[in-house]
């Protein structure tokens, strides 16, 4: 696999294991992306966990977690990613939106610390390297793998990525609320001609309007802004944790009706750019 994601966590708010939640996952948001030999990691909500235990199976002990934000269901995870408690680990922890705000390593630490968490950041025996940039930044992750970032319209601040490497790209919009009726042009720059675009699709164009500043979009507009952009797949992700596998089942019908490029992402689904 020259570039792929796999889903560790597809849910936005908060995680739901239950019943009901069985066919596309209860765990919050984290991603896997394959380029070439190298793995990188976008958002460490709950699903990270699982990503973790397959870190130390692999033997992989180094890596790049890149964060589009800092509320909880994108970061809550990290405490439990097991790679961090290694020595001779070491990950370099991203995150564009809070370079005026504290950084991204007083968050996590603040996260960790009593009352609310037994064990601090200091704890972690990986070497781990705090990297607060602007969104808007682009740079080369590791040779061959360039990185494309902007800002997210989202409450406190979010950013998008772009990850090119071997003539692919796979773009992570997520979390961004659109304006109804205006193309966000921010976004169409960033997956402008993109293989695969995860894009923020909790909620339904019907239930939108009810949910202006919460910060979110619709799956119908990631299908929107994808055809204006010739983007050539579209992944459904963020899901609304009030949204049951009955619900997404009838979403990826209706989402394949109005464009074949749509799919509705799923825990542990893989996919490969151009395949």
């Amino acid at each position: 696999m020259t570039l792929a994601v796999k889903f560790w966590g597809v849910r936005g708010s908060i995680a739901c294991p239950s019943p009901q939640h069985v066919v596309y996952g209860g765990n919050t948001s984290c991603l896997e992306v394959f380029a070439g030999d190298k793995r990188i990691i976008l958002d460490a909500g709950t699903g990270i966990r699982q990503l973790g235990f397959e870190f130390i199976r692999d033997g992989v002990k180094e890596g790049f977690i890149l964060l589009t934000h800092s509320h909880w269901d994108h970061i809550n995870g990290f405490p439990f990613f097991g790679p961090t408690f290694m020595p001779n680990s070491h990950f370099s922890i991203h995150a564009g939106h809070l370079s005026d705000h504290g950084g991204i390593e007083n968050v996590l630490a603040n996260q960790m610390a009593n009352p609310t968490f037994p064990v601090p950041l200091e704890a972690l025996q990986a070497e781990l390297d705090f990297v607060d940039f602007h969104a808007g930044e682009n740079w080369e992750l590791y040779p061959g793998i360039n990185l494309i970032t902007k800002p997210l319209n989202h409450p406190n601040g979010a950013t998008g990525y772009r990850i090119e490497h071997d003539g692919k790209s796979i773009c992570y919009v997520t979390d961004t609320e659109h304006i109804i009726g205006k193309p966000d042009e921010t976004v169409l720059a960033l997956i402008e001609g993109a293989d695969l675009v995860i894009y923020d699709s909790t909620y339904t164009d019907e239930e939108f309007p009810e949910k202006i500043g919460w910060g979110h979009s619709t799956w119908e507009e990631g299908i929107r802004l994808c055809k204006v952009a010739g983007v050539k797949q579209l992944a459904i992700f963020h899901h609304d944790p009030d949204h049951n596998d009955d619900f997404m089942r009838d979403i990826e019908h209706k989402a394949r009706e109005m464009w074949d490029g749509a799919l509705v992402a799923r825990e542990h689904m893989i996919l490969t750019p151009g395949q």
